[in-house]
C-alpha cells in the first residue's frame, strides 16, 4: 500500500476506534473554557444511523453499547445497530461504542441526508506493561512508543490511588494500512484559539492505566507524564521541529490542542497532564464539502468508494450512501483531486478521476460518471415479512458483494439497494434481519438480473432452515412459499434425464396446500472444467416447475433461467435463483421470479 497522510474528511462508512479520555470532567483541559465552539456544528436536526461494530480481526461485536446522543442501543449478533431519528447538528453527529475488554470507539462526521451507514472497530484492552504507584516506570511497546510515568495517580473520583496498576498502550501509524480502521472520532479539532481545524497526522498514542481491581486510573493533579511517539522514515522529511499535541475528548467528540511536542530523532516526545488518545497534527482551515456521484440519468452511484487528495495533506476516502452523497471537511483554498472506484473485487479501478475547488465556503458538487461496459449499475429491491407475511417494520438486510458489505433498513417492509458492480462478477448474497423479533432468513445466494434484481419476499422464520419461494405474474398474481417435503440431489446418476450431474429438487407444501415444485435438469458445465465450485452455471436439458396445482408448465415458449449461485456437498446449501416468462399447458403466457434455498441431500 502507498504511504499516505490523512485529510480530515468525514465519509459515511470509514471505519475508526478511540480511547476513553480517562480524567474526570473537570481537568480535561487546562484551556477548557466556556467557547462558542458548538456554533460551528449548526442547527439540531435528526437523523437515521446504522452500522456495525467489528474487531481488530473485522468480526462482529455483539452486545456493545451504542450512544447517540440520548439514544442508546445494542448490537446484535451481527455487530449491527440502528438508530432513527437521533439528534445531531447539521455538520456534526458523534456516535460511541463501548463493551468490557475493549478501548472505547467512536464515530464523528457530517451526517448526510439519507439514512447514514458507520462502521466502528473496537481495539482490545491489551497491556503493555506493569508499575507500582510511587514509583517512576518507562513502559515501551516493540515500535519504540513509550510512556514514562512519575508515579502519582488518581481514580476516577480523584481520590489518591495506591498499589500496583496495568499500562494499556496503543501506537496509531499514519502510514499504516489500518490506521483508518483505529482513529477516534475524525481528524476535526478546536485550537488554543477556539477555531475549527482540521488535522493531518503524524502519529498517535492512546494510554489507559487499570488498577489491580479493574478500577480506572489517571495522572494525579501536579504530577505529569512524558509521550514518546515514533514518525515513521517516509514522513520525517515534512516532520516540523516542533508540533502541536491534540488530544481526543470522548464527550465531546474531536480533538482538542494542548500543548506541543518536539522532534528528536525519529520521535516525537511531549509532556501531558492526562490520558486519553494523543495526536501529533498539523493543523489547516477546512470547509464542508458534499459530494453527490450519479450517472447522466441521475441515478445516485449508492456504495461507491470516492477519495479527494490534497498536495498538502494527502488522501482520505470514503463511501457514498444510498443518495450517492458522501460530505466531510477539505482544506480551504486549495485545488484538489477527486477519485471515484470501482470495487475491490472488480480490481479497485478508477472510473472518474477530476480537479476540483479551491472552495473557500461550504459547498455542494455533483459528479457525473460515464457507465461502461465494464461497470454496471444495479438496483437490488424486495420485501421482507415474518412467518405471517407480515411486514418487517424494524430490521435491515446485508448485500453482501466479495468482500465489502452494504446495509439498508427496513421499515415498512421494503427495501432498496443500489450499487455499481463489474461485469466479471455477477454473484452476490442477501440476509435480511428482523430485529424486533430476533428472526433472520439466514445468508442466501443470488446472481443479479442487469438492470434491477427483485428478491421477490424474504421472510425471516428461524424454523425454516430450507426453502423455495416463488412469485407468478408480478404484483398482480401469487406468492409461493415452500417449506416442507423438500429434496434436493446432485451428482452423476442415470435416469430418465440420461447419465450426467443431474439437479433434482422438488418439494410439496404443508397438508391441505395444493402447492409443488420440481426442478430436474442437468448442470452445464461449459466454459468451466474441473469441480463445480464456480458458481455459473445453468440448468440445462429437461427442466420443469409444477405451479400451484400442480399444473405443469410447457415446454414450448419455456424461457426461465436458473442461476446456481452455491452447490454445497451433503448437509450445505443448493442456491438457485430463477426468472423468466413460460407458457402453461393451456397456452396463456406468465412470468415468474423466485429462489431456491435447499439443504443437499443424499443420493
Amino acid at each position: 500500500m502507498k504511504t499516505k497522510l490523512f485529510l480530515m474528511l468525514c465519509f459515511i462508512g470509514i471505519m475508526v476506534s478511540c480511547n476513553k479520555d480517562r480524567l474526570p470532567n473537570d481537568a480535561q483541559n487546562n484551556n477548557d473554557t466556556p467557547s462558542d465552539f458548538h456554533e460551528n456544528f449548526g442547527s439540531e436536526i435528526t437523523r437515521t444511523f446504522i452500522g456495525n461494530v467489528i474487531d481488530s480481526n473485522q468480526n462482529p461485536i455483539e452486545n456493545a453499547t451504542i450512544s447517540i446522543g440520548n439514544d442508546n442501543v445494542l448490537t446484535d449478533e451481527h455487530g449491527v445497530f440502528i438508530i432513527k431519528d437521533a439528534q445531531v447538528n447539521e455538520r456534526f453527529a458523534y456516535i460511541k461504542a463501548e463493551k468490557d475488554g475493549y478501548i472505547h470507539g467512536s464515530r464523528s462526521l457530517t451526517p448526510s441526508n439519507g439514512v447514514n451507514k458507520v462502521t466502528i472497530m473496537l481495539l482490545e484492552e491489551t497491556v503493555a506493561g506493569s508499575t507500582t504507584s510511587g514509583t517512576e516506570e518507562t513502559i515501551s511497546i516493540a515500535n519504540g512508543a513509550s510512556v514514562s510515568l512519575e508515579g502519582d495517580y488518581i481514580k476516577e473520583d480523584g481520590s489518591p490511588y495506591s498499589g500496583s496498576l496495568d499500562v494499556i498502550i496503543h501506537h496509531l501509524d499514519p502510514t499504516d494500512e489500518t490506521v483508518e480502521l483505529q482513529m477516534p472520532g475524525m481528524l476535526y479539532a478546536e485550537n488554543e484559539d477556539n477555531e475549527e481545524r482540521m488535522l493531518q497526522t503524524l502519529g498517535m498514542l492512546a494510554v489507559e492505566l487499570r488498577g489491580s481491581g479493574g478500577e480506572d486510573l489517571n495522572i494525579a493533579e501536579g504530577s505529569s507524564a512524558e509521550i514518546k511517539i515514533p514518525v515513521d522514515a517516509s514522513l520525517l522529511s515534512m516532520a516540523p521541529n516542533t508540533i502541536p499535541l491534540w488530544y481526543f475528548d470522548e464527550d465531546k467528540g474531536y480533538w482538542i490542542e494542548e500543548g506541543e511536542a518536539t522532534l528528536v530523532g525519529n520521535h516525537y516526545i511531549g509532556t501531558v497532564a492526562h490520558f486519553s488518545f494523543w495526536n501529533c497534527d498539523i493543523p489547516a482551515e477546512a470547509t464542508n464539502l458534499c459530494v453527490t456521484v450519479m450517472n447522466v440519468d441521475e441515478t445516485a452511484f449508492a456504495n461507491t468508494k470516492v477519495t479527494i487528495t490534497s498536495a498538502t495533506f494527502g488522501t482520505r476516502s470514503g463511501y457514498t450512501n444510498e443518495l450517492g452523497e458522501v460530505c466531510g471537511l477539505v482544506p480551504s483554498g486549495e485545488t484538489l483531486e477527486i477519485n471515484i472506484y470501482d470495487f475491490a473485487i472488480c480490481g479497485s479501478n478508477v472510473i472518474f478521476t477530476g480537479t476540483i475547488g479551491p472552495f473557500s465556503s461550504d459547498d455542494t458538487l455533483a459528479v457525473i460518471v460515464d457507465e461502461t461496459s465494464n461497470i454496471i449499475h444495479e438496483t437490488v429491491t424486495g420485501t421482507f415479512a415474518d412467518c405471517n407475511e407480515n411486514p418487517i417494520t424494524n430490521g435491515y438486510v446485508v448485500l453482501t458483494y466479495g468482500d465489502q458489505q452494504f446495509f439498508d433498513t427496513v421499515e415498512d417492509g421494503t427495501f432498496e439497494i443500489n450499487m455499481l458492480r463489474c461485469s466479471t462478477s455477477d454473484s452476490f448474497s442477501i440476509e435480511a434481519i428482523d430485529t424486533d423479533n430476533l428472526q433472520t432468513t439466514g445468508q442466501i445466494n443470488y446472481t443479479f438480473s442487469t438492470p434491477e434484481t427483485n428478491l421477490g419476499n424474504l421472510m425471516s422464520c428461524n424454523t425454516i432452515t430450507e426453502f423455495i419461494q416463488y412469485n407468478i405474474d408480478g404484483d398482480s398474481g401469487e406468492n409461493v412459499l415452500i417449506a416442507t417435503n423438500i429434496n434436493a440431489t446432485f451428482g452423476e446418476t442415470d435416469n430418465s434425464n440420461g447419465t450426467g450431474n443431474n439437479l433434482n429438487i422438488s418439494g410439496q407444501g404443508e397438508a391441505g396446500s395444493n402447492d409443488c415444485f420440481y426442478l430436474f435438469g442437468n448442470l452445464n458445465d461449459a466454459p468451466h472444467t474441473g469441480t463445480y465450485d464456480n458458481l455459473d452455471y445453468q440448468v440445462q436439458d429437461d427442466t420443469g416447475i409444477n405451479i400451484g396445482e400442480c399444473i405443469g408448465i410447457s415446454q414450448t415458449n419455456n424461457n426461465i433461467i436458473y442461476n446456481v449461485t452455491a452447490l454445497g456437498d451433503v448437509g450445505e446449501y443448493i442456491d438457485i435463483n430463477f426468472s423468466g416468462t413460460y407458457e402453461d399447458y393451456n397456452g396463456n403466457p406468465h412470468t415468474i421470479s423466485g429462489v431456491i434455498h435447499v439443504l443437499r441431500d443424499e443420493l
